[in-house]
């Protein structure tokens, strides 16, 4: 699949929390400053396009539903992400994190928790 523009990808988000509608309905969830209607609707035609999100006629509009999950477009979004700048190494990823500040030593240890018990399961 390919991968989504800012534009698009900010479009998908509205798309996953409403699991799909019409352009109008997500026009109105979109955050300030909005597109306009007619960019937006270029969007949508264009994951249409990508295999994002599929349509059906109903009268005179066409509503909207994502064909992937969200959650499987952030793995691999990531996957892509972790390979691109940290040599496809989560390892790397988490110490840039760690050695930056942005995460904690007791976020860690959770992360740690998580690891541990689905290995238990």
């Amino acid at each position: 699949m390919e991968k989504l523009t800012q534009q698009e990808e900010e479009a998908m988000l509205v798309i996953w929390a409403q699991d799909g509608g019409f352009i109008k309905d997500f026009l109105e969830k979109l955050p300030e400053p909005k597109p306009p209607y007619t960019t937006l609707a270029s969007t949508v035609k264009n994951l249409e396009k990508k295999g994002y999100l599929s349509s059906e006629k109903l009268g005179n509009t066409y509503r909207y539903a994502p064909l992937i999950h969200a959650e499987d477009y952030k793995k691999r979004f990531m996957k892509g992400f972790v390979g691109d700048y940290f040599k496809n190494s989560y390892k790397e990823l988490v110490a840039f994190f760690a050695r930056d500040q942005k995460i904690s030593a007791e976020e860690l240890k959770e992360i740690i928790d998580m690891i541990e018990n689905r290995k238990a399961e």
